[in-house]
């Protein structure tokens, strides 16, 4: 006999066995109890979550000879048929490949015929939110007003996606994720089961990988045991075939990127590849690292049920805590929650993930609030412990004698000649390079240079606008050196600015003489 799936074989049977949406359960079985059963239902959630395996049950419940506390006795031929899929009463659609007009029409001609055993023809539609505009109109009006011997059963994981008129017609039910707990107690229930011997702490971690879906853990579990099939699974070896990294390895990593150790971090990140681990897997383990050294660090009692790691490592990620402030480790979140995304389709994981690494390394290469103060942190830290960091980053440690020189670079301040009538000229021929040049440097600055006209007075270089707000703009501190320094960089020498704003009610723009227009640009010819 071939191999079955575990999460095939242990799919639930009964309203009991199914896990983490308990107030579903309940509601549908009080629903069965009273003979109030709805004609149409909604069921809504992540996959893995059981929406597909409650539909079963609710259609194997309401059509058992026998139903048991509302839930289906397994024992009669109703039961049986429907387990094995032989029922005419139970019709499974596949939205995602059945998804046109005339596949829903084929259902609507379907419908006026009632069942020919059992009480109830179930119509269980997967992925509904794949219909066609059209298929969704055509189905309307027979999920509005069914006949009494048909129910309707939408799964969906896109709610969003169903149109209003539909949902309003349906009883709709939210299958939540399901916590890391009750994935890891199911798994060590049925793990008992199959006779398997698994550590718990192997157990959990696959239950937090399996992010709420119980269907996703439990594959997740069966590729593990496959791999060391007739051995004890470990931690260690589910680490090895999921692709993943210890804990341990992540305070290395952290600790590296504290004390600006690229080199650190490429070794790890080489070692972490070389042995195997998947690095898409890696930045999403990482993160979560993170993210559990911030609630330790913003909270002073933080449950082990949020935390989610054995007792051992919480009072290391303690330690781990204490020496981190809680903007750095956002920045650092933000940098990888990013990089995960990138990286998702991306062909050279690796390069991204080293570039990443010496973002964390260098928070000067940044311009962010929070690398800046990632930055202030560090230069705290290294005055602390005496070393002294001149504005040029050089560093002078505690053991450097006093009368020890400090080696800085002296730049004397070049002084350039002041700018003739002629140099004006060269100016306006060279206008559009300069502003292309002050841009790069002050984008707001640039932007009121590109509409301004320039003209001349005696030997000063007039800028004039015909806003007052662009006038502050220029005068503004530091913009009229900006200016005065992209000048003296194509024409080497010190040109004397003037701003003049212009009332376009008193005076026209016009008559004011440009000096770009009327210096002619020579054009070189070769032969």
């Amino acid at each position: 006999m071939s191999y079955t799936a575990l999460y095939r074989k242990f799919r639930p049977d009964n309203f009991e066995d199914v896990k983490g949406q308990e107030h579903i359960v309940t509601t549908l079985r009080n629903q069965i109890k009273a003979e109030r059963i709805g004609h149409a239902y909604l069921f809504c959630g992540t996959r893995g979550t059981g929406k597909t395996t409650v539909a079963k049950l609710l259609a194997k419940a309401v059509n058992c000879e026998h139903p048991e506390d509302g839930s289906p006795c397994q024992e009669c031929s109703m039961c049986k048929a429907i387990s094995a899929g032989t029922s005419m009463n139970v019709i499974e659609i596949d939205a995602a490949s059945n998804n046109g007009v005339d596949n829903v029409r084929e259902i609507v001609e379907e419908v006026r015929y009632s069942p020919t055993e059992g009480k109830y023809k179930v119509y269980i539609i997967d992925e509904v939110h794949m219909l066609s505009t059209g298929a969704f109109n055509a189905l309307l009006k027979t999920i509005e007003e069914p006949p009494s011997y048909v129910i309707f059963i939408l799964a969906t994981t896109e709610v969003h996606k169903i149109p209003i008129t539909i949902l309003s017609r349906c009883q709709r039910y939210d299958f939540k994720r399901i916590s890391i707990d009750v994935i890891t107690n199911r798994l060590k229930e049925l793990m008992e089961i199959e006779h398997i011997e698994v550590e718990e702490k192997a157990l959990r971690y696959v239950a937090r990988v399996g992010d709420g879906s119980m269907r996703d853990a439990l594959s997740l579990l069966d590729q593990c045991i496959s791999f060391f099939l007739g051995k004890k699974l470990t931690y260690d070896n589910v680490l090895e075939v999921l692709g993943a990294v210890d804990t341990q390895v992540f305070g290395e990593l952290l600790q590296c990127i504290r004390e600006q150790n690229v080199t650190g971090c490429m070794i790890l990140l080489e070692e972490i590849e070389t042995n195997g681990r998947e690095l898409g897997q890696f930045i999403i383990d990482f993160i979560w690292y993170l993210r559990n050294l911030l609630l330790l660090k913003s909270s002073e009692d933080v449950s082990d049920m949020i935390i989610e790691i054995s007792s051992e490592n919480l009072v290391i990620l303690q330690k781990e805590a204490e020496q981190m402030e809680e903007e750095t480790l956002i920045r650092y979140i933000r940098i990888f929650s990013d990089l995960s995304n990138q990286i998702r389709y991306a062909s050279r994981k690796k390069v991204m993930i080293e570039i990443a690494l010496i973002k964390l390394c260098r928070p000067q290469m940044e311009q962010s609030y929070e690398a800046l103060l990632d930055r202030i942190k560090i230069l705290e830290e290294k005055l602390e412990k005496g070393i002294v960091v001149s504005a040029n980053q050089q560093e002078v440690s505690p053991e450097t004698p006093a009368n020890a020189p400090i080696k800085t670079e002296v730049k004397k301040p070049v002084i350039l000649p002041e700018a003739l009538p002629e140099d004006l000229k060269e100016t306006a021929k060279n206008w559009r390079v300069i502003v292309s040049k002050i841009t790069k440097e002050s984008p707001a600055l640039g932007a009121v240079l590109q509409g301004a006209t320039i003209s001349t007075e005696g030997k000063e270089l007039v800028i004039v606008v015909t806003n007052e707000l662009d006038k502050d703009i220029v005068d503004r501190e530091g913009h009229t050196e900006t200016i005065k320094n992209a000048i003296a960089s194509i024409v080497q020498k010190q040109v004397q600015i003037r701003t003049r704003y212009l009332d376009k009610n008193k005076e026209r723009i016009d008559q004011v003489p440009d000096l770009t227009k009327i210096i002619k640009v020579p054009i070189e010819y070769q032969d």
